[in-house]
């Protein structure tokens, strides 16, 4: 017997809640998962039933309702996890922005759903260098979850994450901890990142355009109604010619004729009939 009691109501009251707020679809596949993680607020809380905590979120949601999506949102990320895409971005994009924005000098960068931040440094340590030193190159970095995103500004590491980067990479970019456990990024590698929390659903406070905007496996969790209107306002904050880089197994279906598919899920803003 569970140590707290998850009506099929209780259920479905927390998907409705997640939907309505993220776009996130909590199938019934998920009903362990969202017992786990929010058996955990439960119990620092007090209650005896996933009932109390609902009521407690429903007249407290100011104060809870943070933590109530941060406990059930997933974040798996690594360094340069899905290299190819650093690897398209150096190659092809950064060649193209140098001609494309030689006027401005200004090139812009969103990490949509950065999680813990090893995406956003793994584009700045890419970025590094590829530009002249009197361009403006800034990544924009935001997720929903505050959690991660106190990590992620932080910058601070263990030995096992960074366990996927060259020596190089680590000498360069990071200052280890005297016991060899701890990896901080280093200010310099910060200082082009801005960190922001922004749910995606919602309003967006930055106007772009960007050049590039990397949003992986994060529209996985939504339904085709959420993800097309998600893809239609990435177009539009998009530069002409931009590019959209998805996770391995996120795709935009062939009705978005706005976006010319470059493989490798990842995607250049065209116009129509392009």
């Amino acid at each position: 017997m569970k140590e707290f009691l998850l009506t099929d109501s209780d259920f479905k009251q927390i998907a409705t809640i997640v939907y309505q707020a993220c776009g996130i679809v909590l199938g019934e596949h998920k009903r362990e998962m969202v017992y786990s993680r929010l058996a955990r607020r439960i119990r620092a809380l007090g209650f005896t039933s996933f009932k109390q905590y609902l009521a407690y979120l429903q007249n407290h949601k100011e104060q809870e309702f943070s933590d109530f999506i941060n406990a059930l949102t997933t974040n798996l990320t690594s360094f340069f996890r899905e290299s190819h895409h650093f690897d398209y971005l150096k190659s092809h994009v950064v060649p193209k922005l140098l001609v494309a924005n030689k006027s401005t000098r200004r090139v812009r960068i969103w990490s949509a759903g950065c999680s813990t931040g090893e995406e956003s440094y793994s584009l700045a340590m890419t970025l590094h260098g590829l530009f002249p030193g009197d361009w403006d190159v800034k990544i924009l970095a935001t997720d929903l979850d505050s959690n991660v995103l106190a990590k992620a500004q932080s910058g601070t590491y263990t030995a096992a994450n960074v366990s996927g980067l060259e020596r190089q990479q680590l000498q360069r970019w990071f200052l280890k901890s005297k016991d060899g456990e701890q990896f901080k990024v280093k200010p310099e590698l910060q200082q082009s990142i801005h960190f922001k929390r922004l749910n995606l659903l919602q309003q967006w406070p930055m106007k772009g355009p960007f050049d590039v905007i990397f949003c992986r496996n994060v529209v996985i969790y939504f339904d085709k109604q959420t993800k097309d209107q998600l893809f239609t306002r990435y177009c539009n904050i998009l530069a002409e010619q931009g590019y959209l880089f998805l996770g391995h197994s996120e795709t935009i279906g062939k009705e978005h004729r706005e976006f010319k598919n470059l493989g490798k899920t990842m995607y250049l803003k065209v116009s129509y009939g392009a």
